[in-house]
């Protein structure tokens, strides 16, 4: 039998040095512990000292007297400063007035106002749009119009949002937005007196057989948590200048 080179060469060098291997175990062992014990003792030591400090005061959480004002109170703001007031208030007197002369619309809702049900119906999927004014928080709408002879006419929507979670007047006027499009025709321009308001102006008329071609311009517009839009309609094309002196007045009442 042969026995491994590695176990002969053992063997010599037990018989050539006079003693056995050495065992390193037990030496690692009292390092590591003689490690802990100096850990510990510097840790109470450490406590120790902080112990015989004085505490260290804290600075004071409460902050210097204010000085009061002198004086009278401001004024609060009057109803025609306040918007508030304004919004808060009847709704259709913000409305344009009918010029005189013109005949006042039959579509205007119920003495002025809209319903939620209203409102739904003059879009052209009503289910929709119900569900849609709900979850956007419809508070009321008012609305006025007018016609002069038999083709022209103007219909002047005031829509208010309660906005307790979101801004919906300016988002639902952003979606009553148009783009500028050459194969319909429209045309659109900035209105003086507001950072958003805009008029289109729509060229190329709207056709059905049997039935005078029909025009039409818009204007929307957003302030606060109120909705503005304007629709006006004739047989002839509309003049920007018309459509323009109705978002401007309109704008200035809001």
């Amino acid at each position: 039998m042969q026995v491994p080179e590695v176990a002969e060469e053992t063997g010599e060098s037990a018989r050539a040095g006079g003693r056995s291997p050495r065992r390193r175990g037990r030496t690692t062992a009292l390092i590591a512990g003689a490690a802990v014990l100096g850990v510990v003792a510097g840790g109470c030591t450490g406590y120790l000292i902080q112990a015989d400090r004085e505490p260290t005061k804290l600075s004071s959480l409460s902050q210097s007297t204010l000085v009061q004002a002198r004086g009278p109170a401001p004024e609060p703001l009057s109803a025609a400063e306040d918007r508030r007031v304004k919004t808060d208030g009847d709704l259709r007197k913000l409305l344009l007035k009918k010029p005189g002369g013109a005949k006042a619309a039959v579509w205007a809702g119920i003495d002025g106002w809209m319903t939620l049900a209203d409102m739904a119906e003059s879009y052209e999927k009503p289910a929709g749009a119900f569900s849609d004014l709900v979850a956007g928080e419809f508070r009321r709408a008012a609305d006025t119009g007018w016609r002069v002879g038999s083709t022209y006419g103007v219909e002047i929507r005031l829509v208010q949002y309660r906005q307790e979670e979101e801004l919906q007047a300016s988002d639902r006027a952003d979606s009553e937005n148009y783009y500028e499009d050459a194969e319909s025709g429209t045309k659109s321009w900035p209105v003086a007196g507001s950072d958003n308001a805009m008029v289109y102006v729509h060229t190329k008329p709207d056709t059905k057989p049997g039935y005078l071609p029909q025009y039409s311009a818009t204007a929307v517009a957003w302030r606060g948590d109120i909705v503005m839009k304007i629709f006006v309609w004739d047989a002839k094309p509309i003049p920007k200048a018309k459509i323009m002196d109705l978002a401007e007045r309109q704008v200035k009442k809001l």
